[in-house]
């Protein structure tokens, strides 16, 4: 994965949102060729302006090193302070378990096609024992 920007995601996200049609959220991101660009375009015609604070709010927005913009407060370090190693390792616990639920689901779900077909259960299948009673 690709090393997080020393940029501030918040700082930049409230940049697009008020002066971003001026580009200054793409200043602040060290990009000031684009920057210029859209200070003399006023955002693209509001275009650019809208594609940017959507790329920044949902964290793909980039630097000017090319690092995403992704840490909402850089200081706090790519886990945030006092992590306990406890608690990553039940979060990694349960995302295997997850895993293999879905595994035996998936599984399941192919065995009950291969027993009644892709378009579904028989007339035959389908029958209640009442319905044989009555024949």
């Amino acid at each position: 994965m690709a090393k997080s920007s020393d940029k501030s995601r918040a700082v930049a996200l409230v940049l697009g949102l008020v002066l971003g049609v001026f580009g200054a959220h793409r200043f602040y991101a060290g990009k000031i060729g684009t920057g210029i660009l859209m200070l003399c375009t006023f955002g693209g015609m509001g275009i650019w302006y809208l594609v940017d604070n959507i790329m920044i709010a949902s964290g793909g927005f980039r630097d000017a090193e090319g690092k995403l913009i992704t840490r909402w407060d850089p200081e706090m370090g790519e886990l945030g302070p006092g992590v306990p190693q406890e608690l990553l390792d039940e979060i990694y616990a349960l995302r295997t378990e997850v895993n293999e639920l879905h595994e035996r689901v998936e599984f399941q779900e192919r065995l009950l096609v291969e027993r009644t077909g892709p378009t579904g259960p028989t007339t035959a299948q389908t029958r209640t024992p009442r319905d044989t009673e009555r024949r």
